[in-house]
């Protein structure tokens, strides 16, 4: 008996682009052009007791809220809030104003 194997495989077509994740969603080669969503904070700044600073949220976004160091070392410091309590927050969620 004489088995005959079809095989009968085409190639693709390649796609110009990868295709977008949703209609309407920026193309990754375009992604990469933009500017970053904010600055990052400067790590390297020294908190000293009285210095005025800034909370920041998610992804270094300004919330709104001040407040003055009231102590501070490399990793965190405690920052008594305008209107509120004392916190202890580490250096990235901080900026310096």
């Amino acid at each position: 008996m004489t088995h005959i194997a079809r095989d009968h495989k085409r190639a693709l077509p390649k796609a110009p682009k990868a295709p977008l994740s949703y209609p309407g969603a920026t193309p990754d080669s375009d992604r990469a052009k933009k500017p970053a969503l904010v600055e990052p904070s400067a790590t390297g700044e020294e908190l000293k007791p009285g210095d005025a600073v800034e909370r920041l949220g998610n992804f270094g976004n300004q919330t709104g809220r001040f407040g003055t160091v009231r102590q501070a070392n490399d990793e965190d410091a405690i920052v008594q809030w305008d209107g509120a309590g004392r916190t202890r927050l580490g250096r990235p969620w901080l900026k310096k104003i």
